[in-house]
């Protein structure tokens, strides 16, 4: 592996290959240093500009997933130092993808316009051919071959930016911002597909925030901020969404909002809602649900009139779009409709923030009481007339007709025909119902016909008007039949039509005129049941009145509070079911989001793997590649240098046959030789024409001398002549001037007196006029003086007043704390004067205790040495006991006394050291006698001690015997040698030339356990 390159140097050696055309190689050295170990530790002043360097390369090359990669190893870098660094560098990748676009939009442009060889003929015959073949335009082929690749590569940067931003709190500002250019980016280039994919990569990027929760900066919608922001984007999605006319998308993206709504805390802002409200009214009115299109307009209007804004001729265009909508919404019960789609309605009105599923009768109620009507436009004022309160079946068509004729003119309600048509049907077969029980379907036929004899847009045709009426029949809307047989349409009016259960209960018609059998039987079944419950109640009216005052109010009382409790029970009812179908809805689209999920998890593993092989191909091939162009590079710059030395006669031509055996190096050094020769040739010539050159000018200026001095006489007297010349037209001037003052002067001459008496009447009065005003400002300077002087004074009363105030105040204080600092003193000595004899006392229990202490300390120190006493004695008694049996036993074994010689000597080699020569031992009694007792140390047991002159080497061991029986054998005579006493425990026991170890003095040593 190569060694690690500072960041600064593989820089340098990028811009370098860039330089000389090698961006493959360049883009190859960033790259690998963004896979190095050491990339992470390099600060981010330093990596910045090489990551802004990376991506204009990567921008340049379209590699699209090598700046992915790049990106992500920046943003893992920098996301917990500088969040502003990766919005910096995120923005810079789009911005040059876009300018990619907008220059290559620019260069088709101009493609196009070349290839167009005569501008007068439109088509060629080549062209006409192509474009029957490919179906395609000069241009489309144009921008496919120039503008889509960018285009493509634009969408693939903002699907790298948005995944690389995914999922951390810290970069959510950025990630919405790009998230809203790729909407704009769809928007202009009318990218539909690329839209959808968008819509879904943000949606499964919403769905993964739980799954990243426990990842450090990760996304949490409890956050207000947070919640906002994503709103605004699923806002710019719906408007994109409804811009390009994808309906199904608008609609996710209005259950994504509505998603995010019941997360937040507080409710979103009025216009915000309203923008809902008016997108979800186009989702409406193209999917053909006319009803929940006009709840749509009615949640809008309310908005609207609540917010404010409104010029009175919008509000009124926006109220005759409310009316039009709800009247347009078709008469009738719906409800085999309702059930087939129940949980789709109830969606529906979820969507809408409504409790309860909306209907024809409550909107146009709900706009009624807004003043709706009031304020809308005369034809649909009109067309509600016509509608809902004047009852003609035969003439509501032919009066009808010009009214749709009216607003189809009109772009605000040209859309609501189709609705209008059913609506007007549905309403002339309720009013035919009530009027006829069967009508001929020519008849039926006829009395539409007024709405196509009118050129209504969108009239029905006979089919479709048989088809609607079927439609009606089968959804339940009306009770009827048709005969084919006969061309009748029957209406059904049965007294016991819809009651045997509650689904297919009767509902009453709108605005109807006589009531129906089915009517009529239910009224009379109220009636019985009313006279039942008053029967019932008369029954039990004796009982009610045994009763008491008390007793039926607390009756009454229990009742009341029995129906509080059962209405209370049911609506808790209503509102389990209510979210139990919400859970399960969500658990259903929960459930269908994390099988996509997975699936999409499954499929990225799947590319990933993919690419990872092909990245590995790809880059074993580049290599190579890499490998053949540096070869090929250097061959050719050899050629090129041998090519060009030639040219300048350095090499003979014969010699490029041989190109192998030049060097490039050696080549250059060639061509700097010749260079450095032509240069030296070509100063040689500079300085001899510049030789020449000198000569030639003092030539000329030789004979310019005698030319310069005529000349110079020529150009002073014209000179003097142009100067006699202006002083002469100076003088005529000032003489013609001087004239003309005199003459003016003459002439104002006669007006000096008038002149001086106007002046001295104005100075009068000006004079006057000052002194005036100069005594008024002076009285009002004094009385100015007066009033300042009087503030003045007032002021420095009140300022001694408050001096004064505040000195008592302040006197007050000081007493008050002189109070406190006195009673804290006392409290203070009193603390004292307790602590101190709580101390005293303490201290007298501290010394009695140390004295009882003492006492026993003493008392057991005199143990102590008692005891050791009685063990020093017991021990000398035992020391000389022992030293008496050594000596009868050394007797025993010594024999008779030696003879000693006439020179003092004795028989043995070696003198004996004398008994009374060796220095005492120090025994245990003595040792201890001079030692100082330890208090803490235990008395010794009297049972355990072992006499010094049984542990030691002495007379009375087998050593003393063992040596007794050698000092026998081994002397040459029968005379034993005479031995010296036994020595002590310390006594060494190894021949040491007379020499004997003395025992330190006053130190004890323990005895047990020594040999």
């Amino acid at each position: 592996m190569a060694p690690f390159s500072k960041p600064e140097t593989v820089l340098k050696q990028a811009e370098g290959l860039i330089s000389v055309g090698q961006m493959h190689a360049a883009l190859q050295s960033l790259t690998e240093m963004f896979t190095s170990k050491r990339f992470r530790s390099t600060p981010l002043t330093t990596l910045e500009p090489i990551m802004h360097r990376y991506i204009e390369l990567c921008v340049e090359m379209r590699k699209g997933r090598t700046a992915k990669e790049g990106l992500m190893q920046y943003k893992n870098i920098a996301q917990n130092t500088s969040v502003q660094s990766i919005e910096a560098v995120i923005t810079r990748f789009v911005q040059l993808a876009d300018a990619k676009v907008r220059e290559a939009q620019e260069k088709a442009a101009v493609q196009v316009a070349v290839d167009v060889d005569d501008l007068e003929a439109s088509e060629t015959p080549e062209s006409i051919l192509l474009g029957a073949v490919s179906g395609d335009q000069s241009k489309d082929r144009t921008d496919r071959a120039v503008v889509t690749p960018w285009l493509k590569f634009l969408w693939e940067s903002y699907r790298t930016s948005l995944e690389t931003l995914k999922n951390n709190a810290r970069l959510e500002v950025i990630y919405q911002q790009i998230a809203q250019q790729a909407f704009k980016f769809c928007l202009k280039h009318q990218r539909k597909v690329e839209f959808r994919r968008l819509c879904e990569t943000l949606r499964l990027h919403l769905s993964n925030v739980a799954k990243y929760s426990h990842q450090p900066h990760s996304i949490n919608l409890s956050d207000p901020d947070t919640l906002q922001h994503h709103l605004d984007t699923r806002f710019a999605q719906l408007n994109t969404s409804v811009e390009l006319e994808l309906w199904q998308e608008a609609f996710r993206s209005v259950e994504d909002i509505h998603n995010l709504l019941t997360m937040a805390k507080k409710a979103p802002r009025p216009a915000m809602m309203a923008n809902y409200y008016e997108k979800l009214t186009k989702i409406f009115l193209v999917s053909g649900n006319a009803l929940y299109h006009a709840a749509a307009w009615a949640r809008y209007y309310a908005l609207v009139t609540s917010i404010g804004g409104k010029s009175d001729e919008e509000l009124s265009k926006l109220a005759g779009q409310v009316l039009v909508s709800a009247l347009a919404v078709p008469v009738g019960r719906h409800t085999e409709e309702q059930d087939e789609v129940k949980g789709k309605l109830g969606r529906l009105t979820a969507l809408l923030g409504l409790a309860k599923m909306p209907t024809r009768a409550g909107l146009l109620k709900d706009a009624l009481s807004r003043d709706v009507l009031k304020i809308s436009p005369a034809s649909v004022k009109a067309l509600y007339d016509m509608l809902e309160v004047t009852f003609d079946p035969l003439t509501l068509c032919s009066s009808i007709a010009p009214l749709l004729e009216t607003l189809s003119s009109d772009p605000l309600y040209s859309s609501y025909l189709p609705l209008l048509h059913q609506a007007l049907l549905s309403r002339l077969l309720s009013h035919l119902s009530e009027v006829y029980s069967s009508i001929k379907i020519s008849h039926l036929l006829e009395l539409v016909a007024p709405l196509k004899a009118a050129g209504v847009d969108g009239a029905y045709e006979p089919e479709q008007v048989e088809s609607y009426v079927m439609g009606c029949a089968r959804r339940g809307e009306l009770n009827i039949r048709v005969d084919h047989l006969d061309g009748c349409i029957i209406f059904v009016d049965e007294g016991f039509t819809g009651i045997s259960g509650e689904d297919t209960a009767y509902v009453p018609s709108e605005g109807a005129v006589q009531s129906s059998v089915s009517e009529l039987v239910k009224r009379k079944l109220g009636n019985v049941a009313l006279c039942l419950h008053n029967s019932l109640w008369v029954l039990e009216g004796s009982e009610k009145e045994s009763l008491s005052t008390e007793e039926q109010q607390a009756k009454l009382q229990t009742l009341v509070a029995a129906v509080e409790s059962e209405r209370k029970a049911l609506q808790l009812r209503r509102a389990l079911v209510a979210r139990r179908r919400e859970l399960l809805s969500e658990l259903s689209v929960r459930k269908e989001k994390e099988e996509t999920s997975r699936l999409a998890e499954i499929s990225r593993r799947r590319k990933e793997e993919d690419a990872k092989k092909e990245k590995e191909s790809v880059r074993a091939k580049e290599l190579e590649r890499i490998a053949k162009e540096r070869e090929n590079i250097q061959k050719m710059e050899a050629e090129k240098y041998a090519k060009s030395l030639l040219t300048m006669g350095t090499i003979k031509a014969d010699d490029i046959a041989k190109l192998d055996k030049f060097d490039t190096e050696n080549l250059i050094t060639m061509q700097v030789q010749q260079l450095e020769k032509e240069k030296k040739e070509t100063a040689q010539r500079l300085r001899i024409i510049l030789k020449r050159v000198d000569h030639l000018e003092r030539a000329y200026r030789k004979e310019e001398r005698p030319l310069l001095a005529q000349d110079y006489e020529q150009q002073q007297s014209h000179d003097r002549e142009t100067f006699n010349a202006i002083q002469l037209a100076r003088k005529e001037a000032a003489k013609v001037n001087h004239q003309e003052d005199l003459t003016t002067k003459k002439r104002l001459s006669r007006m000096m007196a008038d002149y001086s008496a106007r002046r001295d009447v104005m100075i009068a009065k000006k004079g006057e006029e000052f002194a005036r005003k100069k005594d008024a400002a002076h009285r009002k300077i004094e009385e100015e003086k007066a009033k300042r002087r009087k503030a003045f004074l007032q002021a420095k009363e009140e300022e001694r007043k408050r001096a004064e105030e505040a000195e008592r105040i302040k006197r007050e204080q000081e007493e008050e704390e002189r109070r406190l600092e006195a009673e804290r003193l006392a409290e203070e000595e009193r603390l004292r004067a307790e602590a101190e004899a709580k101390a005293a006392a303490e201290e007298q229990l501290k010394r009695e205790a140390e004295e009882k202490a003492a006492a026993q300390r003493k008392a057991r120190d005199a143990e102590r040495e008692a005891a050791l006493e009685q063990a020093r004695l017991q021990q000398k008694r035992e020391e000389e006991a022992e030293a008496r049996r050594a000596a009868r036993a050394a007797e025993r074994i010594r024999g008779p006394p030696t003879i000693s010689r006439t020179n003092g000597t004795s028989d043995a080699w070696r003198r004996s050291t004398p008994t009374n020569s060796m220095p005492p031992t120090p025994t245990r009694a003595a040792t201890v006698g001079g030692a100082p007792p330890r208090p803490e140390s235990p008395s010794p047991a009297a049972g355990k001690y072992r006499p010094a002159g049984g542990l030691g080497g002495g007379g009375g061991g087998w050593r003393a015997r063992e040596e007794a029986r050698l000092a026998g054998t081994g002397s040459g005579t029968n005379t034993p040698r005479p031995t010296s006493p036994a020595p002590a425990k310390e006594a060494t026991q190894k021949d040491d030339d007379g020499f004997q170890t003395v025992a330190k003095p006053g130190v004890w040593r323990p005895r047990r356990g020594r040999g």
